[in-house]
């Protein structure tokens, strides 16, 4: 009799602790985690036993955690849902994306986003879409990437909710369509920032479109195949960027052009030269506005013209 109760009693602790031990993996996710090029994404993604892969890592990062690459691996294309950053360290960290999208962030309407320290390349048989696609969120920080051979956008900043994009220190080049684009999808405003840019042998450096307002500082466009920067306000709601302290050179057509009604342009202590059109053109009752103090130089299609000034404070 007292061996079947000790039985009966191991069985029930047996079947209380199984609901224990399977709940387990479900809630082991770390605030910090870690990828390496000899990882495996079975691992825990601790630093001791990396993942493989970005993706592998971010079901086991928790919410407003941080992904860390230990060495200069490729970590394979990304989708982000949470807030977040994924920093590919001192050695800039690898997503290689042929035939794909880079990264995608679609988080939600609260979430922070950081990328850092990467290098995202779309180059193979079948070139990546886009380097970096943003659709939600509630802000974006890309800092110290390089962004290089993609099909369509180098950065395809279009969201679906009113949202903030800042990019700092970063590089990039050999988009076929535009270096950045920037469109809002609704009746909300689509905002970025740009510091320290190099927009170089793009399809456009910029293109900034409707329910957009983008400011660009210390930043250039440089051999693009047609217009350094461009707003377009293609539906009529408004295109607006700010250009300071930059450069617009030898591009193959203008260096920089406000189209269309909502456009607007504002340029102040900017250089604009050696473009193959004209430097400055407004198209289409498209506004742009100097500050007095631009340089515009030697553009095969000649300086063209503003069509308003900025008056100082």
């Amino acid at each position: 009799m007292q061996i079947l109760r000790l039985s009966v009693c191991v069985r029930l602790l047996a079947l209380l602790a199984f609901p224990l031990l399977a709940a387990t993996p479900a809630a082991a996710q770390a605030t910090r985690t870690w990828v390496s090029g000899v990882g495996d994404d079975v691992n825990p993604c601790s630093r001791t036993a990396p993942c493989k892969t970005f993706a592998g890592a971010i079901s086991k990062t928790a919410a407003g955690g941080e992904i860390d690459a230990l060495d200069p691996g490729g970590f394979g294309a990304v989708t982000i849902t949470k807030g977040m950053t994924i920093d590919g360290g001192p050695n800039a960290g690898g997503i290689l994306s042929s035939g794909v999208q880079g990264v995608i962030i679609n988080a939600g309407s609260n979430d922070v986003i950081t990328l850092r320290n990467l290098a995202i390349n779309g180059a193979g048989t079948t070139l990546g879409t886009n380097g970096i696609r943003i659709i939600g969120g509630r802000s974006v920080l890309i800092e110290n990437c390089k962004i290089y051979y993609y099909s369509n956008n180098g950065i395809d900043f279009e969201p679906v909710g009113g949202m903030n994009v800042m990019v700092v220190n970063t590089t990039i080049q050999n988009c076929a369509n535009s270096g950045v684009f920037v469109k809002a999808n609704g009746a909300f405003f689509a905002r970025l920032s740009m510091t320290n840019v190099r927009l170089n042998r793009n399809g456009a450096g910029l293109t900034v479109q409707d329910n957009s307002l983008v400011f660009v500082r210390d930043s250039n466009a440089a051999d693009s195949v047609g217009n350094g920067f461009i707003a377009n306000s293609t539906f009529g709601g408004a295109a607006q960027l700010t250009i300071e302290n930059s450069s617009s050179s030898n591009n193959g057509n203008a260096g920089i052009v406000s189209q269309n009604a909502a456009a607007a342009v504002r340029v102040l202590n900017t250089t604009i030269d050696h473009n193959n059109g004209a430097g400055l053109v407004p198209l289409a009752g498209g506004q742009l506005l100097s500050a007095g103090n631009n340089h515009t130089m030697a553009n095969a299609g000649g300086d063209g013209s503003v069509t308003g000034s900025i008056s100082p404070i």
